[in-house]
């Protein structure tokens, strides 16, 4: 029975998520909107507008205007990118190159579902990872109303899969992105590449955790063969 994976990007394929973090703290902190790197990760998953409007409420009680988020993600989108370069690129997470193959080995679909809209890292998944991955498979940020947690993102992904839900499995590292695979009524795996700890992915209902992308892969082999 073929199925269709639906993998965050950030934490999942990118090891993004150290420069997300310090550049949402760094523009924050100009903007006068306490947000620490644990807040990063906690909202993990979240649009950016999303994080904006939540930062805003938490400081100031009120909701921040179309001006203002437009001005801080632009100026966060910027710092992230000044990072990337600094370094020559974001780097992939060790081990998903070999998840991958092995998925498109197995002929399954292969999906990106992303809070993001950071034009820099979705051009370039076909270049630095393995040239799986097609805009008729992807869900962004430009593609939903409500991020995670909530669970559009991974309900858009499965409806156009066109396979059942017992098909579908979502591949991800943060609670939020737990949540909204689980609100959605798919499987999740979640894989512990962060600062959090296992503890959270498995309070957040993932059905399992792992600690690393060869722990999944080998999971994932012995599924295909029926030894678990």
């Amino acid at each position: 029975m073929n199925k269709a994976y639906f993998f965050d990007m950030d934490g999942v394929l990118f090891d993004s998520m150290p420069n997300h973090a310090i550049a949402w703290e760094e523009v924050m902190k100009k903007h006068a909107l306490p947000f620490t790197a644990r807040d990063c990760y906690l909202n993990e998953g979240r649009t950016g507008e999303s994080v904006i409007r939540e930062a805003m409420w938490k400081a100031r009680h009120r909701d921040a205007t179309p001006d203002e988020i437009q001005t801080i993600y632009t100026e966060k989108s910027a710092y992230f990118t000044m990072l990337e370069q600094k370094v020559g690129g974001t780097p992939t997470i060790l081990g998903v190159a070999d998840v991958l193959r092995h998925v498109e080995s197995c002929g399954d679909q292969i999906w990106v579902v992303t809070g993001s809209g950071m034009r820099s890292l979705l051009d370039n998944l076909n270049t630095v990872l393995p040239p799986v991955f097609s805009h008729e498979r992807m869900i962004t940020a430009f593609d939903v109303v409500k991020g995670k947690p909530d669970p559009e993102p991974y309900l858009k992904a499965w409806e156009r899969s066109g396979l059942s839900k017992e098909q579908c499995v979502v591949i991800e590292n943060a609670p939020l992105g737990v949540r909204s695979g689980k609100a959605a009524g798919l499987k999740v795996y979640a894989v512990n590449t962060g600062v959090l700890s296992c503890e959270d992915l498995w309070l957040a209902g993932a059905d399992n955790v792992f600690d690393s992308m060869q722990e999944l892969l080998a999971y994932l082999q012995a599924e295909k063969s029926n030894i678990l």
